[in-house]
């Protein structure tokens, strides 16, 4: 049963803009919080955003002032805006949603820890 599905592969030189999408099913979309982590072959996995169902935010701190989050509840959809990137924002991209945590900080840190669903993952490839 699929809950999250991402959209949005790309690859893009340093300094440029990709939009990633994340389509989730009703249930996940109105319970949970919603939010990206990121995770390459052999790395630590990293939070980078979370929002939640009223809209409060949480970003890491390497992507702040660049990466926006943001939800279309009319379409049950997450985005990830990401902005002036870097060759080291290249990595795996996951969808995720977890509920249960009293704030979108502590719901960001269970996402990373693998609690709730997570999607397939995209691929975002940043050249120098």
């Amino acid at each position: 049963q699929v809950h999250l599905v991402e959209s949005g592969v790309g690859s893009v030189q340093a300094g440029g803009a990709l939009r990633l999408s994340c389509a989730a099913s009703r249930y996940i979309y109105s319970d949970y919080y919603m939010g990206w982590f990121r995770q390459a072959p052999g790395k630590e996995r990293e939070g980078v955003a979370a929002i939640g169902s009223y809209g409060s935010t949480s970003y890491a701190d390497s992507v702040k002032g660049r990466f926006t989050i943001s939800r279309d509840n009319a379409k049950n959809t997450l985005y990830l805006q990401m902005n002036n990137l870097k060759p080291e924002d290249t990595d795996m991209y996951y969808c995720a949603a977890a509920r249960g945590s009293t704030d979108v900080i502590r719901a960001l840190g269970a996402m990373v820890l693998g609690i709730g669903y997570r999607g397939q993952g995209t691929q975002v490839t940043v050249s120098s």
